[in-house]
């Protein structure tokens, strides 16, 4: 009976050791439990956060590359898709009432997914990046010439001249030759002769016989133009705003009299102002003719002027922007030739960041002629050369092709990178708004 009341005893303290274990583990159990879910949580959040944010900078990746391309008019389908570290960006460009784009960009990592929405409004900037661009055409360089300033050519570069910013030559095939250069080069190939004071990188095929001071290198990835800075559509848009004019049958205005057209007007006919005289356009001018502008006359300019025929500018005349354009830059047109005589002046409207711009469409291998000592003003020839002449001292030149004579100076300011004007649309974008929409 006692040894029975013993072993009793023994299996309850068993049982109940047995309990205490289960107890303890169960225990034991819910306090790893409670410290290791929170990590494990924790672990996922911050795996969930890092994709999400990798998704975020992935579309605006996208919308950047976007707007990158429209900004410098580099060619871009209404999707486009871009891969970042195995993980994709889809980019869709829709064109909204007026012209304005809207840029979405979705960004996917790991199917987590963010996006961006870019709105840009059609804006009233053109940007010019480099002190000189040139076509096809090429440029070539006078004695003693010197661009202040970056150059980009997709033809050759020739002559004796200096440049003192970096120079890139566009396209294979192409060269630099006979050229000091301050700066670094990118080129097809760079020809004896050539002296660059920075950096070469040519590409694989072309050749280097050039001196250099600084480093030589390659790359096998031929080197792409770039559009000019205005589009045919803006040139057209500008005409267009000089339609609407009251019309009128041109005239010839006296030697050292005045006249002011005090609205809008269209001109049919050749147009004359006087030696000395006086010409005041208070709105947009149109002319179905040519414009001879003779010597030591003044042309004051309020709004756009569109020449369908020539321009002349005689030597010692001023053509200048009406102080009403405050900081920004107006335009005089033409489809025609356009020659500016010696010592003619082109001003803005006096204060800082205004420019004349002299643009022509025409194709002649003299679409523009700058004489010697003209200064100011901004000169583009969409398609045709530009000649400036010994002595010549200008802002900026675009063109087809580009020919600097002995002496002649392209001095590049800074404010020509965001250049604004006050009439009719241009080449820039305006941000409406950038934000996160998903």
């Amino acid at each position: 009976m006692e040894e029975q009341t013993k072993r009793k005893i023994n299996n309850q303290s068993g049982a109940a050791m047995l309990i205490s274990v289960i107890f303890f583990l169960f225990i034991s159990l819910a306090i790893i439990g409670g410290l290791v879910s929170p990590s494990v949580r924790e672990y996922k959040n911050a795996s969930v956060n890092l994709n999400s944010k990798k998704s975020y900078f992935l579309a605006e990746s996208g919308t950047e590359d976007a707007f990158y391309r429209l900004l410098n008019n580099l060619a871009i389908s209404g999707s486009e898709v871009i891969t970042l570290d195995s993980n994709s960006a889809t980019t869709t460009i829709t064109t909204l009432p007026g012209g304005s784009k809207q840029i979405s960009a979705l960004g996917d990592v790991s199917s987590y997914q963010r996006k961006t929405d870019l709105t840009l409004l059609i804006g009233e900037g053109v940007s010019f990046n480099y002190g000189i661009q040139v076509g096809a055409g090429g440029l070539t360089m006078g004695s003693n010439s010197e661009i202040q300033g970056n150059a980009f050519v997709a033809g050759n570069i020739t002559g004796s001249g200096d440049i003192t910013g970096d120079v890139v030559v566009a396209e294979n095939n192409h060269s630099i030759s006979g050229v000091d250069v301050v700066g670094n080069v990118l080129a097809y190939s760079c020809l004896s002769g050539t002296v660059v004071n920075g950096n070469l990188t040519y590409v694989t095929g072309g050749s280097h016989t050039c001196s250099v001071s600084g480093s030589v290198s390659s790359q096998s990835t031929p080197i792409s133009s770039e559009g000019f800075a205005i589009t045919q559509t803006q040139i057209d848009d500008w005409k267009a705003e000089t339609a609407n004019g009251v019309a009128k049958s041109a005239y010839t205005i006296n030697s050292n009299s005045t006249v002011t057209e005090s609205s809008s007007v269209v001109i049919t006919g050749n147009m004359g102002v006087g030696s000395g005289a006086t010409w005041n356009l208070m709105g947009t001018t149109k002319i179905i003719g040519n414009l001879t502008i003779n010597s030591n006359s003044n042309v004051n300019i309020s709004d756009t002027l569109y020449v369908t025929g020539n321009i002349s500018f005689g030597g010692g005349s001023i053509t200048q922007l009406s102080s009403s354009y405050g900081s920004s830059s107006g335009v005089v047109l033409s489809d025609g030739v356009m020659t500016i005589n010696s010592n003619t002046t082109l001003l803005g409207s006096g204060q800082t960041g205004s420019y004349i711009l002299i643009l022509s469409t025409s194709n002649s291998n003299s679409a523009i002629n700058i004489g010697s000592n003209a200064t100011g003003a901004i000169f583009y020839a969409s398609a045709g050369r530009v000649m400036v002449n010994s002595n010549a001292n200008v802002k900026e030149v675009t063109g087809y092709a580009v020919s600097l004579g002995s002496n002649a100076i392209l001095q590049y300011e800074s404010g020509l990178a965001n250049l604004n004007f006050s009439g009719g649309p241009s080449g820039g974008w305006s941000i409406s708004s950038w934000k996160e929409i998903e």
